[in-house]
């Protein structure tokens, strides 16, 4: 079962475990990158993150607007360093870690997003990921009203108006939701988001022992979430950890929906024989 212990080395982590406010958003997204590089050294990423950020503070201090700010922001990132999205970063996991979004100049929106926060952080703009339907964006606020930066996007800015034109013709959802999906999101929210779009990207590789961590921290952020518990018992199953499937999928057999019960006392046979062979 996963406990704070599983995660000694990410103290960010820790802290969206004890809810604590001030979580260093950069950080803990680089702490998720390292369940698939144990070997990554943070501090060439936060040095170029600074490195942009000293870069860009004159510019951004003359700047006589947030949109004429956040624009020179999105055109250093996006046309001189040439870092935007990629629909190929998408069926790859680099496309969601910071220090390879910056070695390959490709990523998927919420990685980008946490990216340009980070330099925005740097240079004294407030941008603010928003967990908005089907694609991550981030806001910044004027006084003419919210603009939204998509990281994935380069350049592009967009006033609330705007946004909700865009978002409705790509979700079909209602006007009033996606304007209530338009704030600003927490740490822990966006977080969640990029370990379930890693989750989602292992399965469909059937990357078992890439996913094994990584439903790992999703059960540390929501324990009381069946479904989470039920993936986690069986990519347990998956990645060579038969003790563990058993440990789990015994108590969630006593809670189970009814339809799936057949499936997780089929997967826990499958566990007590693996384990049996084992021994």
């Amino acid at each position: 079962m996963t406990t704070e212990s599983n995660f000694a080395r990410d103290p960010e982590f820790r802290g969206l475990l004890s809810r604590q406010p001030d979580v260093d958003l950069t950080r803990a997204a680089l702490e998720l990158a390292r369940d698939s590089y144990p070997d990554l050294d943070f501090q060439p990423t936060l040095d170029w993150i600074a490195a942009r950020a000293d870069q860009l503070r004159p510019l951004v201090l003359r700047s006589s607007s947030e949109r004429e700010a956040l624009s020179l922001v999105a055109q250093s990132l996006s046309i001189e360093y040439q870092i935007t999205g990629s629909h190929a970063a998408y069926a790859e996991a680099d496309g969601s870690f910071l220090h390879r979004i910056i070695d390959k100049r490709r990523g998927i929106p919420i990685s980008l997003s946490v990216l340009y926060m980070a330099v925005c952080q740097g240079v004294g703009i407030d941008l603010t990921g928003v967990a908005s339907p089907m694609h991550f964006l981030t806001r910044v606020e004027s006084p003419a009203g919210p603009l939204f930066l998509d990281a994935f996007a380069g350049r592009r800015i967009l006033t609330l108006e705007e946004t909700v034109e865009w978002l409705t013709g790509l979700t079909t959802m209602p006007t009033h939701v996606i304007v209530r999906l338009l704030e600003p999101t927490d740490t822990r929210t966006i977080i969640t988001r990029m370990l379930t779009n890693l989750k989602v990207l292992f399965a469909r590789q059937e990357n078992w022992s890439a996913a094994w961590p990584v439903q790992q921290r999703l059960v540390a952020l929501g324990p009381g979430r069946y479904a989470d518990r039920r993936d986690l018992a069986l990519i347990a199953l998956k990645s060579d950890h038969p003790g563990m499937a058993v440990r789990l999928l015994e108590p969630l057999l006593k809670t189970c929906p009814d339809d799936e019960r057949e499936l997780l006392q089929s997967q826990l046979e499958v566990a007590k024989k693996q384990l049996h062979r084992w021994n």
